[in-house]
């Protein structure tokens, strides 16, 4: 948890809260994010609601957190920082 500082344990899963400029960055965020899960074959559980976008992560098969719900956290967060605005 310590590498990954914006996310929480809640609930025995890894969740974060998106929070873009509006729904279209929301929506890009979630696209490229699918593409590394796919890749990954690991799938969150996530909603969108305008600019925002909650993300859970545990492994069902293993019933808890594995390498791989860090692994796809830590992407998702590498996505946030690319598109994150300048000021």
């Amino acid at each position: 948890m310590q590498t990954l500082p914006d996310w929480e344990l809640a609930g025995g899963k890894l969740r974060r809260e998106f929070v873009f400029r509006d729904f279209v960055t929301a929506f890009g965020f979630m696209s490229q994010v699918a593409l590394i899960a796919e890749k990954m074959d690991h799938h969150p559980e996530w909603s969108n609601v305008y600019n925002r976008v909650v993300v859970e992560l545990q492994t069902h098969d293993a019933g808890g957190l594995t390498d791989l719900d860090f692994e796809l956290a830590a992407a998702a967060g590498a996505v946030m920082d690319e598109n994150r605005p300048l000021n």
